[in-house]
């Protein structure tokens, strides 16, 4: 069974994590989602980004989350992959080294990473990204550029792949950064 590790904090995008998290696990893959000092049984809430036709994404109260790892306990070793969930998280996550460290592994062993709509910000915290191409929620563009990287602007429902990272500009895409990130963890759904 391989495993995934989700990254996600309070005001997290709803579906950019309980969608990953329910589909992988239906998958067979254990997910094992954590948030800096949280332990497992504890709860973040989540936030509903939609887009109803103002210059950019409205906020909704979302759903209670459950954390099911304590943040404390994780060993990154153990991880085939890794899942960051979008969102307002992301904005106050990477100023965590612990946050930024675990991402850095991930980068630096070329391991799997599926990074969705702000989830980026936290690549871009790691100085990781030089020559990279990846996708955002557009307002994370300059820093993706500031950073060294590519961004790569893409219509809604399109997933970026640059090797061992795959992003997309929202939860609109999640077709897309799935079916990516399942093939870069060598996985093939037969249904």
């Amino acid at each position: 069974m391989k495993k995934i590790l989700l990254l996600a904090g309070d005001f997290t995008e709803d579906y950019e994590t309980m969608v990953p998290f329910q589909l992988l696990q239906t998958l067979g893959f254990q997910v094992d989602a954590i948030c800096p000092d949280k332990k497992a049984g504890d709860m973040i809430c989540t936030a509903i980004h939609d887009f109803e036709g103002e210059q950019t994404y409205s906020e909704k109260r979302g759903h209670n989350f459950m954390i099911n790892k304590s943040f404390d306990e994780v060993n990154v070793e153990e991880y085939d992959g890794l899942y960051i969930s979008g969102g307002r998280s992301p904005e106050y996550l990477r100023l965590d080294k612990r946050v930024v460290d675990i991402v850095c592994y991930f980068l630096n062993e070329n391991k799997p990473i599926g990074a969705v709509c702000h989830g980026p910000q936290l690549l871009v915290a790691t100085g990781l990204l030089k020559g990279r191409k990846l996708t955002a929620y557009p307002s994370v563009a300059p820093e993706i550029t500031a950073a060294g990287g590519e961004f790569v602007d893409v219509e809604g429902d399109v997933a970026i792949t640059d090797g061992n990272l795959v992003t997309s500009q929202s939860w609109a895409a999640h077709i897309s950064i799935f079916k990516a990130f399942l093939s870069i963890l060598g996985v093939k759904v037969k249904l």
